[in-house]
């Protein structure tokens, strides 16, 4: 993490920049590497103490806060804390976003379990979806074909009362595959 300290009408000693690193170290401990860059500005007002932080988080995420305390250590913690409880709350929108992922349901899971033994054994066989086959004539098959993007389509034939699959040649032209009797 890249840190800027910049102090206005204030030198910055080795103990300030000590105390701004080891309470930067608690939030670096927090985002990981989500932590991009931080700045802190210490500005001295009339007396007044006063402490800016802008942090940049991943994702265009920047979190800022500016308080004031009667020491260096007070404003500069309070800040953080502040800056702490921001970043929290990102992290916590980050970890509910992965939590709504919705999980596979039991029989695309059962299917996946089947497909992971198969990959191990010999070829992957992934289930596609079940379905009825409508009885049709070839030529109402044919039309349905046409109509769709698919490059097959298993039906009933009304013909002979079995199964067909009528496929898309690459010509353009449609092939009808019949089981034997």
């Amino acid at each position: 993490m890249r840190l800027v300290l910049t102090g206005r009408h204030v030198d910055i000693t080795p103990g300030i920049r000590r105390l701004v690193d080891r309470k930067l170290t608690r939030l670096e401990r927090l985002l990981g590497n989500a932590l991009v860059s931080s700045q802190v500005v210490l500005t001295l007002e009339k007396g007044r103490r006063l402490a800016d932080v802008m942090v940049h988080v991943s994702g265009d995420h920047m979190l800022s806060t500016r308080t004031e305390g009667p020491t260096w250590s007070a404003a500069t913690t309070a800040a953080l804390e502040k800056i702490q409880h921001q970043a929290a709350k990102v992290k916590g929108k980050w970890a509910e976003r992965k939590r709504r992922r919705s999980p596979l349901p039991p029989e695309a899971e059962a299917s996946a379990q089947l497909t992971r033994e198969a990959g191990r054994n010999g070829p992957r066989v992934v289930r596609v979806s079940r379905a009825q086959f409508k009885p049709m004539s070839v030529e109402n098959a044919a039309i349905e074909l046409a109509a769709s993007g698919d490059p097959f389509l298993l039906f009933r034939n009304v013909d002979t009362d079995g199964l067909s699959v009528l496929i898309r040649r690459s010509s353009g032209a449609f092939g009808l595959v019949e089981p034997d009797r």
